[in-house]
């Protein structure tokens, strides 16, 4: 394996940013590049009838994703630690080996669709650049870093006419179904408050900068690593896996849980863009997502269904081992979600508790429970379940954009969901404000910061005993809102890089 990872990488020619950002601009590339199932909609089906896959960051989640994909064929594989991704490339020999997607995508003419599992602050620049070429894409959760990007990618892909899919598999299960058919049903009745929490983060943070010098493996392309992201110098606290914590790299533990725990809220209510948004945490800083927060989510009223109305909503999201207050109705030896989270719905005539990807659902109080007709089944099912997620997104990249049924989590779907798990690590960031933050879900904004507001935001904070006695120092810094808050919404690139 090590002789053909070098040869591979030799064979890789440096692709010059500006050539291959030119390539995407260009109205020829999405034409001349293009094979067979990409363009299905024009009715061109290769006789194997399979998608040739590309993967893009598979030494961690994206090896497992891969592993979902059966009866397709698997054609290139990029990494930017080929030491980290070498288990996966044992497992396809036949893929050819990459470490810069731009490489892959200008080389490489056979690929139909894209699979995207790379650190938050990349998935956009990859999607995007996938989707331009005519490529599908699935893309982990959550599909991007900031709103920006996501807004973006959701229409690049209607643009485009691709098949799309965020890797939040509960969506394509049965509770979720279930969910939505109790509440539209009206089991529960109208829906005015509802919680979600989860256990993470279960990696660290609340984190400062490292400042131990250290050289980058030489499997790592540390450059391509940072692609969009500010430069800072390599340190292993960074990658693999635990990039999830730096605001830099990551979405902290809501970004990472958010879309599936949120998602049958999102889907049985039909929410979009919350009208307002407050957050409270433990100590935050300006390099790491906090240990623990809770975030206040006000969205407007709904168009009314056939049993049901969907009247304002105020959802509370818990991480770091916060919860909700069990209800005094929800009888004992039933649990209150599960051991990863859980949502609560509260309603006019009853509530809802269920965990992780909605799953086991309950109804109560036991009277309503023992006394409910479940109602038809009335939505469609993923066939496999969960573990279907990966091959309906392949049933939908293989119909044509105008006879397709989208895949269940496509990004018409899954980016405003997105959008408002993302946006709750404004209020985490700009808690100091002490205020709810009003927001204009439709230009990406928030409305009620002004020019001259400031936070202070903790740069470093030591603690030492000397002589018994306690010794604090903490250091801030005041920044402006205002700008923050654009920066964060719509990131500044690092030179060289671009959507």
């Amino acid at each position: 394996m090590k002789e053909t990872k070098k040869s591979n990488e030799k064979r890789q020619n440096v692709l010059p940013r500006r050539r291959f950002l030119g390539m995407i601009a260009s109205g020829t590339a999405a034409f001349s590049i293009v094979p067979g199932l990409a363009v299905s909609g024009l009715g061109h089906t290769p006789p194997s009838d399979k998608l040739n896959i590309a993967g893009v960051g598979v030494g961690g989640i994206g090896r497992r994703d891969l592993s979902k994909i059966t009866g397709q064929n698997i054609v290139a594989l990029c990494d930017v630690d080929w030491d980290y991704a070498e288990k996966i490339f044992k497992d396809y020999p036949d893929a050819k080996l990459y470490k810069d997607y731009r490489v892959m995508l200008e080389k490489q003419k056979d690929i139909d669709a894209v699979l995207v599992a790379t650190p938050d602050h990349t998935h956009a620049i990859i999607a995007m650049a996938a989707m331009k070429l005519g490529k599908h894409v699935f893309v982990q959760k959550p599909l991007c870093h900031s709103v920006y990007e996501t807004r973006l990618i959701t229409e690049t892909a209607k643009k485009y006419k691709v098949a799309s899919q965020m890797g939040n598999q509960g969506n394509s299960g049965e509770s979720i179904r279930q969910i939505c058919e109790w509440i539209w049903d009206g089991a529960i009745g109208e829906v005015r408050e509802v919680h979600a929490w989860t256990n993470r983060p279960i990696w660290p943070q609340g984190l400062e900068r490292p400042v131990e010098k250290m050289e980058a493996p030489e499997t790592l392309d540390w450059d391509l690593f940072l692609g969009p992201a500010p430069y800072r110098p390599y340190h292993s606290a960074y990658t693999p896996w635990n990039w999830r914590a730096w605001w830099d790299f990551g979405t902290g533990a809501l970004g990472d849980m958010g879309c599936h725990i949120i998602d049958p809220i999102f889907k049985a209510l039909k929410l979009k863009y919350p009208v307002s948004v407050q957050g409270s945490s433990t100590q935050v800083n300006t390099e790491s997502a906090p240990i623990a927060s809770r975030i206040k989510y006000e969205f407007p009223a709904r168009d009314k269904l056939s049993k049901i109305a969907l009247p304002e909503l105020t959802m509370y999201w818990y991480d770091g081992g916060l919860m909700p207050d069990r209800p005094d109705d929800l009888e004992d030896g039933i649990m209150m979600g599960d051991w990863d989270g859980g949502t609560l719905f509260i309603g006019t005539k009853g509530k809802l508790v269920a965990g992780l990807f909605g799953d086991n659902p309950v109804l109560f109080p036991k009277n309503l429970r023992e006394n409910y007709q479940n109602p038809p089944k009335t939505l469609p099912r993923i066939k496999n379940d969960v573990d279907g997620h990966w091959m309906d997104w392949v049933r939908a990249c293989k119909e044509s954009p105008e006879n397709r049924v989208p895949a269940s989590s496509n990004f018409e779907y899954s980016g405003p969901l997105t959008e408002s798990v993302v946006m709750g690590n404004l209020a985490i960031r700009l808690q100091d404000l002490k205020k709810k933050l009003l927001w204009d879900g439709q230009n990406m904004r928030i409305t009620n910061i002004s020019d001259n507001d400031k936070v202070r935001v903790v740069t470093s904070d030591k603690f030492t005993v000397i002589d018994g006695h306690p010794h604090f120092d903490t250091q801030r810094i005041e920044i402006p809102a205002k700008s923050s808050s654009e920066e964060w919404i719509k990131h500044t690139y690092r030179e060289g890089w671009s959507l």
